[in-house]
């Protein structure tokens, strides 16, 4: 079998790129209102106990140790909360399965919640008697920690108050959105979005209370945001797209010009989540007008750092629209934005911050660097990584640490497909090896997938280039572990580009028609329409897998098919935007000629063929491809011997000059345009 995959497996078949994170600023609720940009739980904190020691103070309820109890008697000095309201924050988080990193920050939105909580079930103005009654007995439960116990005395209080005249609608209101607070101190977005929602229901519109109003409006939106992020629920991020739509219609920008921008950034937020999971352009392209609205009323001048996160985040929709145009511009303008954002976000002034747009800025330049030819851009990614890692250190962020550390194998990923031997391929395993370590499945899901996916395709790469089937086995394997968490459900692009790539794998294994299964399942997804530059991708793999499968067969109707999607291919793969890329489909379709001519005993045909993978082999050669135009050069030999063949000649020197390595027979991956 390896003689006859020679010069089919070395015309390469591509994969989707990896897949790299990006930082956009995240959105909060608070009283009044959404912050712009920043928040408690996108923040680093501090509190001065170690991570270890909180997990096993969240673990274990009873029977503290001497120890223990000495560390929640410093949180009660720290949070400034008394011993039952600890206790019951740190049930809180054992309830939610916190990751150990993320304990400190999410105990201080918590402590911070519970100060807020201690003034909300106070007596109002028009009480009567048994509502005042119940309201302390609800102070009293906060006081002590227990929160359910508040919240049913709330209801109790509620259903009183929606019982009582119209003059004490502003009250019931009120106590609606006290418990939308108390389920997110909780971290119950769902059900606290549904609080600010009946909050909010309760005030007629245009009223004396329309700022009332429109704040819980807000505080709703932020809380379906976060249902919508942390819990990959499309429908909420949905809905808060259209308290968005609703909230700016609310906030005039005549009359309130910077609440009409919160409005647009959080409206920009919950567009750009959605629309880096759905197929197509349409949401990415509305976050990015919405970003660039709300930068009309956030002048450099006044505010440098909010101005700096504004183009922070146009950058980084922007490279999301980027990856899967066509063409570099969008690309070019994140790369533009990201600089922008870095005059003010300075590594003196904000280092965390920096790091952040420092990493965002090497993925666009990776991506760049992918599509044209060279490696300055690579090269120039890679450092970018390296410099971010630096500030944002293990130690101050395991989770963006681990982020940036898989974004950095990515870019050595790429580059090392540019270059001869394994050394940057082996250098991106490790990275993604190393952010596995901080990135596991049972705290952050859809991050694990996304670095499995990466290893699977550095894997597959060293494969490639004389790893043997070992390498293709554990990529096929990494690969499988990806889609356990990337499901065509909860995120089509990703699902698609993780089968694309495990076709590639079962290639390089002979499982030919497992990966044809997988390359015409990833077409429901990736179409011309949506996503031109994958769709072409998967057109060009399937022309890999026909040439295969019509010689393993003896069946010219499928060199003719392989021939037809490599035209397909060839249609999005213009010279303008991946040079490379086409060169590698014009070899294709040139090898399939040559194929079909034998067949036909057709010289004319099998003269084009060869020309036109003359032609190939020079554009590959010349934009510093070397493996792909090795291998490019040695398919050459197999089509002069069949063009020599037809002529009734011989050419056996040429043949064995140009036959590739047997020891490298198998699929490669050519030019990498994929999806993160």
């Amino acid at each position: 079998m390896k003689s006859r995959l020679s010069f089919i497996g070395a015309l390469g078949i591509c994969l989707c790129a990896s897949m790299t994170a990006t930082y956009a600023q995240q959105i909060r609720a608070e009283t009044g209102g959404i912050a712009i940009g920043g928040s408690v739980s996108g923040s680093t904190i501090n509190i001065g106990i170690p991570p270890e020691q909180l997990a096993a103070l969240v673990r274990q309820a009873t029977d503290l140790s001497d120890t223990q109890k000495k560390v929640i008697a410093k949180l009660e000095d720290e949070l400034d909360l008394n011993q039952r309201q600890i206790r019951a924050a740190l049930g809180i988080l054992g309830e939610n399965d916190i990751p150990p990193e993320r304990l400190a920050t999410k105990l201080v939105e918590i402590a911070e919640r519970f100060k807020d909580l201690q003034a909300t079930a106070s007596a109002q103005p028009g009480d009567d008697p048994k509502i005042a009654a119940l309201k302390g007995d609800a102070q009293k439960a906060i006081e002590a920690g227990e929160l359910a116990r508040a919240d049913a005395l709330l209801a109790n209080v509620e259903t009183e108050q929606r019982r009582a005249l119209d003059h004490l609608a502003v009250n019931a209101a009120e106590t609606s959105a006290q418990r939308g607070e108390i389920a997110l101190t909780r971290l119950r977005y769902a059900e606290a979005a549904k609080h600010f929602a009946n909050a909010a229901g309760v005030l007629p519109a245009n009223s004396a209370d329309e700022d009332k109003r429109r704040d819980y409006f807000s505080r709703e939106m932020s809380a379906l945001f976060l249902q919508g992020q942390e819990f990959g629920d499309n429908n909420a991020l949905r809905s808060a797209i259209d308290r968005g739509i609703r909230l700016i219609a609310l906030n005039p920008r005549e009359r309130m010009p910077l609440d009409w921008a919160n409005a647009q950034i959080n409206l920009g937020m919950a567009l750009w989540v959605l629309g880096e999971r759905e197929a197509g352009t349409a949401k990415l392209e509305e976050a990015a007008d919405a970003f660039r609205k709300a930068l009309k009323e956030i002048p450099r001048e006044r505010v440098p750092l909010d101005w700096a996160k504004g183009k922070n985040n146009l950058g980084v929709v922007l490279q999301s629209l980027g990856e899967r145009e066509s063409g570099p511009a969008k690309l070019e303008e994140a790369v533009v934005a990201f600089r922008e954002a870095l005059t003010e976000r300075t590594r003196e002034r904000v280092p965390l911050d920096w790091a952040e747009t420092q990493n965002n800025l090497a993925a666009a330049l990776m991506h760049l660097g992918s599509r044209g030819t060279g490696t300055a851009k690579l090269e120039e990614a890679v450092i970018a990584f390296r410099e971010a890692i630096k500030e944002m250190t293990r130690e101050r962020g395991r989770l963006r640490w681990a982020m940036i550390q898989s974004n950095l194998g990515s870019a050595l990923l790429v580059l090392g497909e540019r270059e001869t031997g394994t050394a940057k391929l082996e250098e991106a395993v490790v990275a993604f090896r190393e952010a596995l370590k901080e990135r596991p499945r049972e705290r952050v899901p859809l991050e694990w997938a996304a670095t499995q996916y990466n290893l699977g395709s550095a894997l597959t790469s060293i494969g490639q280039r004389g790893g043997g089937a070992a390498k293709f086995e554990e990529a096929a394997v990494a690969f499988r572990e990806a889609l356990k968490e990337m499901t065509r459900e909860r995120g089509p692009i990703q699902w698609a580009s993780v089968n694309l790539n495990l076709g590639v794998a079962l290639l390089a294994l002979e499982k030919l028609d497992e990966a044809v299964a997988a390359h015409r399942e990833v077409l429901e997804v990736f179409t011309r329409e949506n996503a031109p530059l994958y769709w072409a991708t998967v057109q060009h793999n399937l022309g890999v897998l026909l040439l295969m499968s019509g010689q393993r067969d003896g069946d010219s109707a499928k060199f003719e098919q392989a021939a037809v999607a490599f035209r397909e291919a060839l249609k999005e793969r213009t010279v303008e935007r991946v040079p490379l890329d086409r060169a590698l489909s014009l070899c294709g379709e040139g090898m399939a000629l040559v194929m079909m001519a034998q067949r036909r005993g057709a010289i004319s045909m099998a003269e084009s063929g060869l020309g036109q993978m003359n032609a190939a082999f020079e554009t590959m050669r010349d934009g510093g491809n070397a493996q792909t135009a090795a291998a490019c050069e040695g398919m050459l030999g197999e089509a002069r011997a069949a063009v020599m063949r037809l002529r009734g000649g011989t050419d056996r020197s040429s043949a064995r000059q140009h036959r590739p390595d047997q020891g490298k027979t198998g699929p490669r991956r050519g030019s990498s345009i994929g999806v993160r």
